[in-house]
């Protein structure tokens, strides 16, 4: 059978059943972007064509796609242990693999809680948060802090602390007490920036601003991510990291780094909290832990903080909260084959190397038609495109079509920005075909 032949066989010829999440369906269901198979830097589309994958999937497939250690692992799993209770029972994978992952982690935080996905992690980080001042005896700590543009997940909590208005306006009041401290962003004085912006550090002193409005003794936790993904690339200013983390600790408050973007080498180093030399009280992570294979989140927790809630009685459950999935053997299985090629082929430092590579390819694209503001970072790019008359996003959405009809590349297309982030295994000659591509549907949606 011709791989064509084979792609229409598994293409379904209805596809109104599935309520496709942040997608405009309509749209979607009226010219499908259908993929049926995936190896490496590549998808198959349902018509058999090979589609350079620029956006890891969805952050997540950093080794690239169906890497044949991981699929061999999640065989070999399935076949031996399939499921196993997380609740009052344990199985091997899951405590060799937090221990693997506490080891990338800064020193002193140890400690790992596994869930499902990043939106899970989000709000394990946040009751992990309210339940350790509690447990400290400071129980109206209670008030959390996000960040304008932030986005962690959609869970309550996550979608309460976030700040992308169109993910939070139809849901009510979500939690109480929750406040944001403002973007980092702002493209007049950070215009066309390779890494780290020089402005806006200062903005971390907000977060002084809340203390005098709320009080210190009823902030639990802050939660920021080092490099804002969801919402276009936007890469934490030079020395607003450390500042917040000072804030915090003249105030008593945790300090949360959402890495499910950040985590497993998209920044060059196993956390950003690594790159930026601060470390946060607990981090959350998702996407790169299992190489987009099996789905899996978790939280890595500081020492004291769990040491806070294992002073009662030993026969008695600490920590309230948990999933019917956390630490799936399956994904278990995924994430220690993932961390061994992460670790056998260096591609955290491949991702370093190759850093300066996407930016100053991705930095061609200045002038190009309706081109207004340029951001890269570790082995990430945004671009952002004029919007044209009739709405925002319209132009965005143009580009995701064509991209992936017209020019053979997945990508990322965030209103009217384009996000590059592709598998830490790419090539320089792929940055190339990648950064080519991407001008020609620019000028296509001129």
């Amino acid at each position: 059978m011709s791989p064509k032949s084979s792609a229409a066989a598994v293409t379904p010829n209805d596809l109104a059943a599935y309520w496709m999440p942040f997608t405009a369906n309509r749209a979607f269901k009226r010219a499908p972007r259908m993929v049926v198979g995936a190896k490496d830097m590549h998808y198959i589309t349902s018509d058999g064509r090979k589609v350079i994958d620029a956006a890891a999937g969805m952050w997540c497939s950093n080794a690239g796609h169906n890497r044949d250690p991981i699929t061999a692992a999640i065989a070999r799993q399935a076949a031996t242990l399939d499921y196993a209770p997380p609740f009052q029972f344990g199985h091997a994978q899951a405590f060799e693999l937090a221990t693997r992952i506490a080891a990338l982690a800064p020193e002193g935080l140890d400690h790992v809680f596994f869930c499902n996905s990043g939106s899970e992690a989000a709000d394990t980080a946040l009751k992990i948060a309210l339940g350790y001042h509690h447990a400290r005896g400071e129980g109206g700590r209670t008030r959390l802090i996000g960040r304008e543009r932030g986005y962690h997940g959609v869970g309550f909590g996550g979608t309460a602390v976030g700040g992308i208005v169109n993910n939070r306006k139809v849901f009510g009041n979500l939690l109480a007490g929750v406040d944001h401290l403002p973007t980092t962003y702002n493209r007049e004085q950070q215009a066309v920036t390779k890494g780290e912006p020089e402005w806006g550090a200062h903005l971390a002193d907000e977060l002084e601003r809340m203390v005098g409005i709320h009080g210190a003794t009823t902030i639990a936790a802050v939660i920021v991510e080092p490099m804002a993904g969801s919402t276009g690339v936007l890469p934490a200013p030079k020395g607003y990291l450390p500042r917040l983390r000072a804030i915090c600790d003249k105030h008593g408050i945790l300090l949360i780094f959402d890495e499910v973007i950040t985590g497993f080498g998209r920044l060059g180093f196993g956390f950003a909290a690594e790159r930026y030399g601060v470390v946060p009280d607990m981090i959350t992570f998702a996407k790169g832990v299992t190489n987009g294979a099996v789905p899996m989140g978790g939280v890595i927790v500081r020492d004291a903080i769990h040491d806070a809630f294992m002073t009662g009685p030993e026969h008695v459950v600490e920590l309230f909260h948990g999933y019917t999935y956390s630490a799936h053997p399956l994904a278990c299985a995924a994430g220690l084959a993932t961390l061994d090629i992460y670790r056998e082929e260096g591609l955290f430092e491949r991702a370093r190397a190759l850093e300066p590579v996407l930016a100053d390819a991705v930095m061609t694209l200045k002038g190009a038609p309706n081109v207004v503001d340029i951001r890269t970072i570790g082995l990430t790019a945004a671009l952002d495109l004029a919007p044209r008359g009739g709405g925002a996003g319209l132009r965005g959405t143009d580009a995701l079509n064509s991209s992936f009809h017209e020019h053979d590349i997945m990508l990322r297309a965030v209103g009217d920005t384009l996000a590059l982030t592709p598998p830490l295994i790419v090539s320089e000659s792929q940055i190339g075909e990648i950064v080519d591509k991407v001008g020609k549907v620019i000028r296509a949606v001129a």
